[in-house]
């Protein structure tokens, strides 16, 4: 029965957010970490989107049970009871919210309460269903954790944080795509107008490459900015690029669903990795600054960079 009920939470879900926290948690740290906070927030934030994951299984346990991938989850087959399931919810998101009042900022709480409303009232409730914006309106509540660590630690939303929002909003829209694509027919039997099964295969696929090209250039971003160092930006030129090529290739792909889970685990590797290497390449982020400015800029408050005058032609 425990097991049930921490399948609730979708633990891969909960597990790959966590390392997108970190991320942006160790990101604004540059180095200076609170370990206490960090661990603080890391849980905060876990049990929130644990919260969340509860509700999402309760909301569509209907569904769940017309697509073969979800018709044996713990609500479908009555393992837990669904008024145990709205408790269990609660509690864990009541906790997670406590948690996260008591040991980071308001603003780190505020944000993470504003993805769990998006993800569980505007996605789950009423978009997913009706509308194939959903998937668009579901990808700001996915981009939420690492804006919250990096928060967490800067207490104000700035530039890096943008960033932040707005790569993995964009890393979301090629990511969910993939799934549409090769869990077609789940998505087409429970009548989820998604992409794919609403405009074609074709018309997500030209999507997929749209985003991917956007992601690639939000990455760099962070480098150019001054937030990361060269190796991380090494790396998400790399690895933007050969997700972008894989993206592409599914116009001659002789199998779609074949192509798309090889894109969904090229994109859980590119943004493992972009994860890790803003976590550890903070050192070279002044250089970068330097390198891109024609005098040295001055350290605000929290040991972030700004611009100074920029050199001519850039």
């Amino acid at each position: 029965m425990i097991k049930q009920y921490l399948l609730l939470t979708k633990p891969g879900i909960v597990f790959g957010n966590l390392i997108s926290v970190a991320g942006g948690f160790f990101l604004a740290s540059r180095g200076n970490i609170d370990l206490v906070l960090f661990l603080a927030t890391a849980l905060g934030v876990s049990l929130i989107i644990a919260s969340g994951c509860v509700f999402n299984n309760y909301i569509d346990r209907d569904i769940d049970e017309k697509m073969e991938r979800t018709r044996n989850r713990a609500l479908v087959r009555g393992l837990v009871p669904p008024a145990h399931a709205i408790l269990y919810a609660c509690a864990l998101g009541i906790a997670g919210v406590t948690l996260l009042h008591k040991t980071a900022n308001p603003l780190a709480t505020t944000l993470t309460l504003a993805g769990f409303v998006v993800y569980v009232g505007l996605y789950s409730l009423w978009l997913k269903r009706r509308s194939v914006y959903g998937t668009l309106v579901g990808s700001l509540s996915g981009a939420v954790p690492p804006v919250v660590g990096y928060c967490a630690v800067s207490n104000r939303f700035d530039m890096g944080a943008a960033i932040l929002l707005l790569i993995f909003s964009l890393w979301q829209m090629p990511h969910s795509y993939a799934i549409a694509i090769f869990r077609f027919n789940d998505y087409l039997t429970a009548n989820i107008p998604v992409l794919p099964v609403i405009r074609g295969i074709s018309a997500a696929k030209r999507q997929i490459v749209l985003y991917i090209a956007a992601f690639l250039v939000a990455t760099l971003m962070l480098s150019i900015s001054g937030y990361a160092g060269y190796s991380y930006f090494v790396v998400a030129a790399v690895s933007g690029a050969c997700w972008l090529w894989m993206g592409v290739s599914g116009y001659t792909a002789a199998d779609d669903r074949v192509w798309a889970k090889k894109l969904f685990v090229c994109s859980i590797v590119t943004i493992t990795a972009l994860s890790v290497m803003m976590s550890v390449d903070f050192q070279a982020a002044q250089k970068m600054v330097l390198a891109l400015v024609s005098q040295p800029c001055n350290r605000l408050p929290g040991n972030e960079l700004t611009f100074c005058t920029p050199v001519s032609g850039i």
